[in-house]
């Protein structure tokens, strides 16, 4: 059938994903009925995946500029300055229902689509890191997903050489449906060598280079903004095939190229493939655009302007190029063995015009393919309604520990908290050989290649915080980013960030993605950690068979700061025997939604912990100039399973035991303190003396807590030993997780 012959029916609109009042607009835009290839373009511009049109109006509220932003949001990914002429540019995207429906394959291709958005700007990749959410480690499907969405991130940055240098995991039952693979990147360019996507000059060519285009990965811009039936196994056609070693050729002939003066705009093919490089090219330089179908590089034969339009074939850009370098440029690509084809030219119409065999096939006004896209306030339910719908019972009677060394070995070994060796493991963290820590800290650092300055990089994000309250959850999610970064001595600079929330027509769902852009907003403006680029990946649920609904809302945030100097690094293991513990940030006393209380006392209850911004900032400020002044020997922030569990973190990373005493005076409930997951603290080791006194002067609460040695982590005194667990004993829980869960045949 002829994709212009096609008559368009109501059936054949819903299949598309718009609504009769969104099709009531393609109406009005056009002045007549569209054809199906223009149908199929309307219908990927206007899904949520490309056009945020459900997230637009709350993003705009979000802080976006600072001295060291060179380009906010708008782009292909975030450009900061980091001095020395230098800038890191980084993204973090979405791959949230491929990953479900095709593993391997979703995540792989995950990674090459954030890869293409670093370095169509003219940035060198140099680390990924991810963020990752399964669903119950016992669900049937789940080890098959796990063992899928690991392999498919190795393969493809292992092959096209970027190191995977750290990211994180968690499990809940709201994932069993609907798992989250969210993929970042972050690379390295001149200031003077940034790359834009807006077209410019009527006449210049447009040219396609990179992989041939097939038929794989047709709707899918329009199936990651739907969320999941029993089909989702029937979708699988909709799942884009990656091929790492071409994208490692694509980034070789861009680079070159972009170090020309051949190149008026680049834009790589993502999502909604050609039809949005496209648009999104012409309408930011406001310009128009014609194609013709008949010179794009096809590797199926009789594919049509629809078939080529919406295909999201991988490995593939779209560039503007200055009259008479088109030659110049086909002998770089040729070179790397990639496709190379002028496929059109700017016009001055505004329109979009693709011309197939000769006929006219698509002539839409582009204003409202993307400046003119739908934009929904939607409903979002009052905060207390929002508490009264989420059921969140209040914090009961706690129990008593009857052993606290039991209580954190089986921590240890718990889904959230165990060590995600067995996943790292596959990655290549070291090539390229910049990476100078590696994962299993707070936060990766990978040298700037040729300097001693180091770029940190942290993912993270507490779901079950979001859930309880979205507001604080928000909050905490960019303050755990700050906390991690400073942790390692770094100066948090920006962020990007993947939002991932259900059905947003629901006003529940919009209640939760509106309070956490609130707690973000805030937590940004107060940490002068603005956000620079990010993703929103909406209808994150699955009434398939066996699966939750909804997802819990996960604004998953990833941070980069900057280190001066690499040797000043701060890591979690501990250095020596005989060193003084000091808790910064003072004594924990809040367990609701805490994994100790879901872990060892089977509840899931309780407000999210409170973030006191102001005591975040004091507390990064003090810990980062402990850590550059040489004065803290190792560094840990709090986080998931309290104070117990950091000591022990440290204590494995470096086969040193430890000896803490609670605060005996305080009248805090003994698990709170050991378990507690209140905010802004960390655990430094060195002299307690010098720290303690700085403390004190710059007015953040401090204290001794115990000392470093042994071969276990004891809780009590010489008067009073109330539990301990050793090392031997937390390491076979924390190791042995992830091997015992995968060990069986998938």
């Amino acid at each position: 059938m002829s994709s212009t012959a096609s008559p368009i029916t109501p059936e054949i609109v819903a299949e598309h994903g718009l609504s009769p009042e969104e099709y009531d607009r393609v109406l009005n835009a056009l002045g007549r009925e569209p054809n199906l290839t223009e149908l199929g373009i309307f219908s990927v511009m206007w899904s949520e995946h490309c056009s945020y049109k459900s997230s637009r109006i709350h993003l705009k509220k979000l802080p976006t500029t600072g001295p060291q932003v060179i380009c906010g949001p708008g782009e292909n990914a975030g450009v900061v300055d980091i001095g020395d002429g230098q800038a890191a540019i980084f993204k973090m995207e979405s791959h949230n229902h491929p990953s479900y429906i095709e593993p391997y394959q979703g995540a792989a291709t995950g990674v090459g689509g954030i890869l293409r958005d670093v370095f169509t700007m003219g940035a060198r990749p140099v680390a990924n890191m991810n963020a990752l959410r399964f669903g119950r480690p016992d669900h049937p499907k789940m080890r098959h997903l796990i063992s899928g969405v690991v392999r498919g991130i190795g393969g493809y940055g292992n092959c096209v050489g970027v190191p995977t240098v750290g990211g994180e995991v968690n499990f809940h039952p709201a994932y069993d449906g609907n798992i989250l693979v969210n993929a970042m990147t972050v690379g390295v360019a001149d200031t003077d060598k940034i790359f834009y996507s807006a077209a410019s000059g009527v006449g210049n060519p447009i040219v396609y280079v990179g992989s041939k285009t097939g038929r794989d990965g047709i709707h899918g811009a329009t199936m990651a903004s739907a969320d999941f039936g029993d089909d989702a196994d029937a979708k699988r056609p909709t799942v884009q095939v990656g091929d790492p070693f071409t994208e490692k050729l694509l980034i070789e002939a861009c680079l070159e190229l972009m170090a020309s003066d051949a190149i008026v705009a680049i834009q790589d093919m993502g999502a909604a493939g050609l039809t949005s490089s496209s648009v999104e090219m012409a309408s930011k330089g406001g310009v128009g655009i014609q194609l013709n179908m008949d010179d794009v590089p096809q590797r199926e034969t009789g594919m049509t302007a629809y078939e080529m339009m919406l295909s999201e074939s991988q490995e593939r850009m779209l560039m503007v190029l200055k009259p008479g370098r088109e030659a110049f440029a086909e002998a770089i690509f040729r070179k790397w063995e990639l496709d190379f084809a002028v496929i059109g030219h700017v016009t001055d119409t505004g329109r979009m015009v693709l011309i197939h065999m000769g006929e006219t096939v698509c002539d839409i006004p582009l204003a409202p393919l993307a400046d003119d896209a739908p934009l929904y306030d939607r409903p979002a339910m009052p905060k207390e309604d929002y508490k009264v719908w989420s059921g969140v019972k209040p914090l009961g009677d706690l129990p008593d520990s009857t052993d606290i060394g039991a209580d954190l070995i089986k921590l240890m070994g718990s889904p959230d908290i165990a060590s995600r060796r067995w996943i790292w493991e596959q990655y290549d963290h070291m090539v390229g050989a910049d990476t100078v820590q590696r994962p299993g800290g707070d936060a990766a650092v990978v040298r700037v290649h040729g300097s001693n300055k180091g770029i940190a990089i942290s993912t993270d994000c507490t779901p079950r915080y979001c859930y309880a309250d979205p507001y604080e959850g928000g909050k905490q999610a960019i303050a755990e980013c700050y906390r991690n970064l400073s942790a390692v001595g770094a100066t948090p600079l920006a962020v990007t960030n993947c939002l991932n929330f259900a059905n947003p027509q629901r006003p529940e769902i919009m209640a939760q993605l509106t309070g956490c852009l609130d707690g973000m907003g805030d937590a940004c403006r107060a940490l002068d950690f603005p956000i620079v680029s990010g993703n929103v990946s909406l209808y994150n649920e699955s009434k398939a068979t066996g699966g939750g609904s909804a997802i819990l809302p996960t604004p998953a945030i990833g941070g980069i700061g900057l280190l001066a100097d690499v040797d000043k690094m701060a890591t979690v293991a501990f250095k020596a025997a005989g060193e003084d513990i000091i808790l910064i940030g003072g004594t924990a006393s809040h367990l609701g939604q805490s994994i100790w209380l879901r872990e060892v006392a089977g509840q899931e209850a309780g407000p999210a912990p409170t973030v006191d911004l102001a005591a975040e900032r004091l507390a990064g400020d003090f810990v980062r100039a402990l850590v550059g002044d040489g004065l803290a020997t190792a560094v840990h922030d709090i986080s998931d399973g309290g104070l117990l569990v950091t000591v022990a973190e440290m204590a494995l990373a470096s086969a040193i035991g430890a000896t803490i005493a609670p605060d005996w005076s305080s009248e805090v409930h003994l698990n709170a303190q050991m378990f507690g997951e209140d905010q802004g603290r960390y655990v430094v080791t060195g002299d307690a003396a010098a720290i303690l006194a700085r403390a004190q002067a710059l007015g953040v609460t401090a204290v001794r807590i115990g000392s470093t040695g042994g071969d276990a982590v004891t809780v009590g005194d010489a008067e009073q030993n109330i539990g301990w667990a050793t090392l031997d004993d937390l390491r076979a829980a924390h190791e042995g997780f992830f091997p015992a869960l995968m060990d069986s045949e998938l």
